[in-house]
């Protein structure tokens, strides 16, 4: 029988949506004072454009982009964006993972734009380079389920004539992200900072702000997707008047993230703990036998969603991951359901990089005891 290891991760919380919450983190030193108020309160409005400012500031938010606070997380964000600016120009849909193949399916379905769709396998790229920059281009910046990122967006055109809409959930505020290049930017409180759900970020750019003002869809609209009223875009809405009710507990929630991630020194900080996670975990990659990237060119690796190839049977990462979590050293790590049999291992900022050296020889262990069984 394998030995156990001595060390436990002093936090378990390894999942890659909701993520870890910070470090110290504490519910019961959250405010409660906007509780049982109206959103549309002073406090509430307060509060809500308290949670714009810093995530502009920490971001490093162009001061021309609006900012907006949006209901259903980051899919309501994208889908948002998707419905209100899509239908002036023609459509290039990327996709690498599920959640790229999503708003694919949502441009060819749903819209039925009849986008130019290019695809690649879990664990590579496409050619980004074959890109029309004279069309709306949608793409994840990191695909959360395969551990593929783009290495930047020097594939994106300054002179483009057509928007980028880009799905940034689980790479805000872990990579860096060329607002320039950028018209739409999507992500959710969720994940890198582990704030909790429901609740989604929409930054758009003034071509953005440019498009909605000028571009009516073909399609309704439903309420809570309506941006524009005559023809001008709701400018409350980027400044903390929501168009539906909010919780309040879970923007003070994401309050406390922001303020924590401002007190360990801003955006410069919380890349370095992602970067020393990740590079903790594909250390221990690099020299185990049994154990790949996802990712196959290491410039694409995400220093978030660390995917994991096992070797042996499909079964045995999600053995491993069942090992783990009733030894409650690692919670939530098996692969995304539609990703290859992997392990997938949160490494963003909010988790301590001592637990993740915790977390490698109970990795070890847990598959010396799947393959024993």
């Amino acid at each position: 029988m394998t030995v156990k290891p001595d060390v436990r991760p002093a936090r378990a919380h390894f999942s890659s949506g909701p993520c870890a919450k910070r470090p110290g983190y504490d519910l019961s030193k959250l405010p409660t004072d906007s509780l049982g108020r109206s959103h549309r309160a002073r406090i509430g409005k307060t509060r809500l454009k308290d949670a714009i400012d810093r995530t502009r500031a920490i971001l490093g938010v162009p001061d021309d982009y609006r900012i907006g606070i949006v209901p259903a997380s980051d899919t309501g964000a994208y889908e948002m964006a998707m419905w209100s600016l899509l239908g002036a120009r023609p459509v290039t849909a990327i996709a690498w993972e599920s959640f790229g193949e999503g708003w694919v399916t949502d441009a060819v379905k749903q819209l039925k734009l009849n986008p130019t769709v290019i695809k690649a396998d879990y664990g590579v790229l496409p050619d980004l380079s074959a890109i029309d920059q004279a069309s709306d281009i949608l793409f994840t910046w990191n695909g959360t389920t395969s551990g593929v990122r783009v290495p930047g967006a020097d594939w994106i055109s300054d002179g483009r004539e057509g928007l980028t809409l880009c799905d940034a959930t689980s790479a805000a505020f872990a990579q860096d992200l060329p607002f320039a290049k950028l018209d739409v930017v999507t992500f959710s409180w969720q994940k890198v900072l582990g704030g909790e759900g429901a609740h989604g970020i929409l930054i758009l750019s003034p071509r953005a702000v440019a498009r909605l003002e000028s571009h009516t869809p073909a399609w309704p609209l439903p309420k809570i997707f309506r941006l524009t009223k005559g023809g001008k875009l709701i400018e409350g809405i980027f400044e903390g008047e929501t168009i539906n009710t909010p919780s309040m507990l879970a923007v003070e929630d994401y309050l406390d993230a922001l303020r924590w991630a401002e007190s360990i020194g801003g955006r410069p900080a919380l890349f370095a703990r992602a970067d020393a996670n990740a590079a903790a975990l594909n250390a221990w990659v690099d020299r185990t036998p049994w154990a790949s990237n996802l990712a196959v060119d290491p410039a694409t690796r995400s220093n978030t969603s660390v995917c994991i190839r096992i070797d042996g049977p499909a079964e045995l990462p999600k053995a491993m991951a069942s090992l783990l979590e009733k030894e409650g050293v690692a919670f939530d790590i098996n692969g995304y359901r539609d990703a290859p049999p992997s392990l997938r291992i949160w490494c963003g900022a909010t988790v301590d990089t001592a637990d993740i050296e915790a977390l490698i020889p109970w990795l070890d262990w847990a598959y010396a005891t799947a393959k024993e069984a």
